[in-house]
C-alpha cells in the first residue's frame, strides 16, 4: 500500500513539476521499527516519520503508523496515505529551495522564532498532501467514501495541541513545532481544494 502511494506521489510531482518547467527528482522510501541511520542522524521510533534532505529519503516509521490508527484514532488506509504524502511534500520543498532558506535562518532566530517558521514549514507540507491528493483524484479517481475524512481526522490528530493535551494535559503553544489541529486541517483541505501550489505559500503572514 505504502509503495502504491508512493508511486501515485511520483505521477502528480511530475506532471507539476514538468508544467512549470522543472524536473522532480524521485525520493526513497526506507520502512522502518524501532530505529534507523539516516544522512540526518539517528532516529528512534518517537521521531515517527521523517524526511531527510541530506540523502533525499522519506523514512516510515511502522509503529508510528500503528500508533496512529490504534491510539491516536487517525483509522484508514487515506490516513497513512496523508503522512506519507506530508513527507513527500518536505521532499517537494527541499526540491524548491525552501528547506534551504529556512536552514539558513537557524545561525540567526530564536528557539521560538525557529518553532514558527518549522510550523510553517510543516504546514505548506500538509497543503502540498492536499495538492496530491487535488492532483491524483483527478488522474486516478482513487478516492473512496470516507477517505477524505479519514484524511482530515488524521491532519487533527496530529495536531501539536492535541498531542500536548493527551501527553501531558495542557498546550504550551510557544513549543509548536507543526501547528494546531485545526491549522493543519487547514492548510490540507485548501490543497485538496485548490489543487494550486501557488496557494501554498504559508510563509506570507499568518499561517491560519
Amino acid at each position: 500500500f505504502v509503495s502504491v502511494v508512493l508511486a501515485d506521489t511520483e505521477d502528480v510531482w511530475h506532471r507539476l513539476f514538468n508544467d512549470q518547467g522543472l524536473t522532480y527528482r524521485e525520493p526513497k522510501l526506507v520502512l522502518f521499527r524501532g530505529s534507523v541511520n539516516s544522512a540526518c542522524g539517528y532516529a528512534q521510533a518517537a521521531t515517527g516519520p521523517f524526511y531527510c534532505s541530506g540523502d533525499e529519503k522519506v523514512y516510515l516509521d511502522l509503529q508510528f503508523l500503528e500508533k496512529l490508527q490504534k491510539k491516536l484514532g487517525a483509522e484508514g488506509d487515506f490516513a497513512v496515505a496523508y503522512i506519507i504524502a506530508h513527507e513527500v511534500g518536505h521532499h517537494v520543498q527541499n526540491l524548491l529551495g525552501t528547506m534551504d532558506k529556512l536552514n539558513h535562518s537557524r545561525s540567526k532566530a530564536s528557539e521560538k522564532e525557529m518553532n514558527a517558521l518549522t510550523v510553517k514549514l510543516e504546514l505548506q507540507a500538509d497543503f502540498f498532501a492536499g495538492v496530491w491528493v487535488h492532483h491524483a483524484q483527478k488522474m486516478k479517481q482513487m478516492m473512496e467514501a470516507g477517505d477524505m475524512d479519514e484524511a482530515l481526522n488524521a491532519a487533527v490528530a496530529v495536531g501539536d495541541d492535541q498531542i500536548q493535551m493527551n501527553s501531558q494535559g495542557y498546550i504550551t503553544p510557544d513549543s509548536f513545532t507543526h501547528g494546531t489541529s485545526a491549522q493543519r486541517k487547514h492548510w490540507l483541505l485548501k490543497g485538496i481544494e485548490t489543487g494550486d501550489v501557488a496557494q501554498g505559500n504559508t510563509f506570507d503572514g499568518r499561517v491560519l
